[in-house]
């Protein structure tokens, strides 16, 4: 029998959010844990656009959720440790 992640169709190792609190379903790290960090910059590739939209749209929810949380603790851990491209002039 396996548990309920597994028949939704998450698997137990997918480094999923849980909410409310915003932890790793899979390890227990704050979310998005090292591991989904590269894992997302792998699914997403050189499109890290819509991976900022993405993200954007998770820091929207967990900063709902995580209300007493610093905004800007948030937006470090959500946003902050996407690689930096050149600039283009």
């Amino acid at each position: 029998m396996t548990d309920g992640a597994e028949r939704s169709g998450v698997r137990v190792d997918d480094h999923a959010p849980k909410t409310p609190c915003w932890s790793c379903g899979s390890c227990g790290d704050e979310w998005p844990c090292a591991t989904k960090r590269s894992r997302l910059l792998a699914e997403y590739g050189s499109d890290r656009a819509m991976l900022s939209v993405y993200l954007g749209s998770c820091l929207a929810a967990a900063t709902e959720d995580l209300r007493a949380a610093p905004v800007m603790s948030l937006q470090d851990r959500f946003i902050g440790w996407l690689p930096r491209g050149s600039r283009r002039g």
